[in-house]
């Protein structure tokens, strides 16, 4: 194990390596537990639980026995309660940031954005509580008719392991404001962050009213199908998306489910080809999470009389991104966030080879002899890509790019819209009427024009097709975490 403290900063690990339930910090019911790596240097990181289904039992009771005293508690209490746990996190944003560079091979600047954005959406929700409101429906004179917004009850969250801090701190917002209790369980390959955010916020909320589990299957599977969880909020790809909602519907709780995407970028003859590369690289999240993002665009539609001279700006640009260590400032592109991304990318990289795609750059790992032992593979751009290719039809999750060539607009909005995930796009053209005409037709749930990969506090984000329900990041994932009662009141006319 490495050591406790790192040599570079003054952060440590976290100390405690237990779920937090029920305001206390709580032993494995069978012992077990996972080991967590290091992907830049293969170190270890230490242990955290291994979950299973007698340590969520006692979590969601937990957040059950707290729920009906949060449910009561005025809502501008939980809107201070949420107030001061951002505080927290602004007070300790390099600290998180370091710990999810270490934990996940993200760059420790975007890491910083995490946190940012994380308390953004904390603070809108915390201003929000108000407008969880219900309505009057006029029926008849003596009939008063009104609807009421009221919590779920317990909300369990599975987070993914590309933004560990993010799916934790952003996502608890919505739920514990509108009065739910939550239980989060952290991806099981980044699951510190999560710890450590447990133990910052001890004292802030009640016991019981905020809740984590770390492990793997085994726990996302008890959360999933516990009979006192209300709602699953989940991120993650499509296959374990379906697996989610198979396991929910037994109980049949609500869902919010992003899942995966394989995101189309249109560029059309007007559009700027430098413009379009630094939207190409922005929008693949290179800089980012070394590619690993749903809303990633992956696949790059060229219009054929910017074609070439597009992919020239591309390949130079993704040349000019410094790959290295993720706690080192000067990183603008870290590692894969474990052996299996690793050998994931790996293998699509082959197959975009045996298939005839054309390796522009990239493809391998970096030279650099310090990044030998970690999961570093360079930003990597195939050219003459088919639709029907693999790389241009499957998520990689990984730091490659597939570069695809049009004419015909029916044809590429055809094209882009032929597989059955629409998570987002983006669009590029200075033609107005072409903007709006190209967004109307696309079928995904959030496009970019003339932008890509850039989320803002407070707009929907989600997907269409098989790329999830419900929509996140807004008042619409607030009033997601409410149920309506119709109150029906009969008003006599008798006087006394």
């Amino acid at each position: 194990m490495m050591n406790a403290r790192d040599t570079a900063t003054s952060f440590e690990l976290p100390a405690h390596r237990a779920h937090f339930y029920g305001g206390a910090w709580q032993a494995p019911q069978s012992g077990a537990m996972l080991d967590v790596e290091n992907p830049a240097t293969g170190e270890s990181l230490g242990q955290v639980p291994n979950g299973d289904a007698a340590d969520v039992d006692r979590a969601v009771a937990a957040a059950a026995a707290a729920f009906p005293a949060w449910r009561d508690t005025p809502a501008q209490s939980r809107a201070q309660c949420l107030r001061d746990a951002a505080a927290v996190l602004r007070e300790h944003r390099d600290e998180l940031a370091w710990l999810d560079a270490l934990d996940t091979g993200n760059p420790l600047t975007a890491m910083r954005y995490d946190v940012d954005i994380s308390v953004g959406y904390m603070d809108l929700f915390a201003g929000l509580v108000t407008e969880i409101k219900g309505a009057t429906i006029p029926i008849a004179g003596n009939v008063l008719n009104y609807t009421l917004r009221e919590p779920l009850g317990v909300v369990a969250r599975i987070g993914a392991f590309n933004h560990p801090l993010l799916f934790v701190a952003g996502k608890c917002g919505a739920p514990l404001a509108a009065g739910n209790t939550l239980v989060i369980k952290p991806a099981d390959q980044t699951p510190l962050s999560a710890l450590r955010i447990a133990q910052l916020w001890e004292g802030i909320f009640p016991p019981g009213v905020f809740n984590a589990v770390t492990g793997g299957r085994d726990a996302g599977a008890a959360l999933a199908e516990h009979p006192r969880v209300a709602k699953i909020g989940f991120i993650g790809s499509v296959n374990a998306g379906r697996a989610v909602m198979r396991a929910a519907s037994g109980t049949i709780k609500a869902l919010t489910l992003e899942l995966g995407g394989k995101n189309a970028l249109i560029a059309c003859a007007d559009a700027t080809p430098e413009e379009v590369a630094d939207g190409v690289v922005r929008g693949m999240n290179f800089r980012y999470v070394t590619g690993q993002s749903c809303n990633s665009t992956s696949r790059v539609f060229l219009h054929e009389t910017i074609h070439d001279e597009a992919l020239e700006a591309i390949v130079r640009k993704v040349q000019q991104i410094r790959v290295g260590m993720p706690t080192d400032p000067d990183t603008e592109m870290g590692c894969l966030s474990s052996k299996a991304q690793y050998d994931k990318t790996m293998s699509y990289i082959r197959a975009g080879q045996d298939g005839g795609a054309r390796l522009v750059y990239g493809g391998k790992r970096p030279a650099d002899p310090r990044l030998a032992q970690g999961y570093f593979v360079e930003p990597t751009v195939f050219a003459d890509v088919r639709d029907d290719m693999r790389i241009a039809r499957e998520e990689i999750f990984g730091p490659v790019v597939s570069i695809l060539r049009w004419s015909d607009e029916d044809d590429v909005v055809a094209r882009a819209n032929a597989l059955d995930v629409g998570l987002t796009a983006s669009i590029w053209t200075h033609d107005l009427d072409r903007a709006h005409r190209l967004a109307s037709r696309i079928e995904a749930g959030y496009v970019w024009v003339n932008n890509a990969s850039t989320h803002h506090v407070g707009v929907p984000f989600g997907g269409y097709k098989q790329s999830g329900m419900g929509r996140e990041e807004s008042i619409e994932e607030l009033l997601a975490c409410t149920q309506i009662k119709n109150v029906s009141v009969t008003i006599s006319r008798r006087t006394t």
